[in-house]
């Protein structure tokens, strides 16, 4: 029952981000002066709905999405306060306006999630297990982790990242900063270990902590986001590359078994430590949303801001028309990815795999 409750916790928190995402939207919409015909929350059949002024506010049945419907957003309209006829700077504001909401929720659970710590862990060694692999490399006492495998460096969370992507059959590519220098350590030979079928790297030292104040509170804020940031990319970049497979992909039915493996995992310690665990998952979404929304891919944000500074470099618009079938067929694609991305979700929840 209780991961049940977190479950449904975790669903109310990315009809959240949604929420933030189409709000973001919705506000400089009308702060530019845009009229916006509909403000929904879901997708699919309607179940709510309300009409305030000149907009139709509305609820709908699956928490898989929402929309802001401006006038003269998809098609050419008369209306002086259309979308099309707005100046094209107001047009990259709004468009804009969704990604930038949700790194900012991301700031903000992040803040939440770490003001709770009395101590943040920092990148600096402190000191060594027994027979410690990265001891014998060379490494000392007060060496600054500076890249895992060419993977920079500045936080506690980017050291755990670096050397969970790092490659331990040929050996980890260390670099640590000593007295301001940058020294190297190539071919470390880290340990292992088997998590699951998953070979994971035995962390055989420790790092300093610091105590939080003000200052380091929101320093680690910001640098804790910025690393789920580089996180998403590193990820993007992987998939590109194919270091990444199609199953470590995941799509609604994928989030949902993620969110209930980290619920039933913190449970073991705390229903606070389950919170928390879900709240972390949440920052990671809403900043994933919020980046790859602004990828320059059509159907997506960035795909439409492409256009726009297109126009605003040409000083007129691309045709509609030419527009509306590069954002059709890449909506196409994403539906066809989705659904994809889905049914391997449902075989993988069906067969009891994990991710990667």
């Amino acid at each position: 029952m209780t991961v049940f409750f977190l479950v449904l916790l975790s669903v109310l928190l990315f009809c959240l981000i949604i929420f933030i995402h189409e709000l973001g939207h919705f506000l400089v919409a009308k702060l530019c002066g845009v009229r916006v015909n509909e403000f929904s929350l879901g997708m699919g059949p309607k179940l709510f709905s309300f009409t305030k002024g000149e907009t139709s506010y509305e609820l709908r049945l699956f928490p898989i999405g929402g929309f802001c419907a401006m006038e003269g957003e998809d098609e050419d309209s008369s209306d002086p306060r259309a979308f099309n006829r707005a100046k094209v700077w107001k047009r990259i504001l709004i468009v804009s306006a969704g990604a930038v909401m949700n790194l900012l929720l991301g700031l903000v659970l992040m803040f939440c999630i770490l003001v709770q710590d009395k101590y943040y862990t920092t990148v600096k060694i402190a000191d060594f297990a027994e027979n410690s692999a990265t001891q014998a490399a060379g490494l000392q006492v007060g060496d600054e982790f500076y890249s895992i495998d060419g993977y920079r460096i500045y936080s506690g969370q980017d050291l755990s990242y670096g050397l969970g992507l790092a490659d331990l059959s040929d050996g980890v590519d260390i670099q640590v900063k000593r007295d301001g220098e940058i020294l190297s350590f190539d071919n470390v030979a880290l340990g292992s270990l088997d998590v699951n079928g998953t070979a994971i790297v035995q962390i055989d030292f420790y790092v300093y902590a610091r105590p939080q104040t003000v200052g380091t509170l929101l320093q680690n804020t910001v640098l804790q986001s910025v690393s789920v940031v580089r996180m998403v990319w590193a990820s993007l970049v992987g998939i590109v590359t194919g270091r990444f497979g199609l199953n470590d992909l995941a799509g609604p039915v994928g989030i949902a078994q993620t969110i209930t493996q980290v619920a039933s995992e913190g449970l073991k310690q705390s229903f606070l430590d389950a919170f928390n665990s879900i709240m972390m998952v949440m920052a990671v979404i809403t900043i994933n949303l919020g980046l790859v929304n602004m990828l320059p891919l059509p159907a997506l944000d960035g795909g439409r801001l492409v256009f726009l500074l297109l126009e605003a470099i040409r000083r007129k618009p691309v045709p509609a028309k030419y527009e509306g079938w590069v954002h059709t067929a890449g909506f196409v694609f994403l539906m066809i990815l989705m659904v994809v991305i889905t049914f391997n979700d449902i075989v993988r929840l069906v067969t009891g795999g994990s991710f990667g």
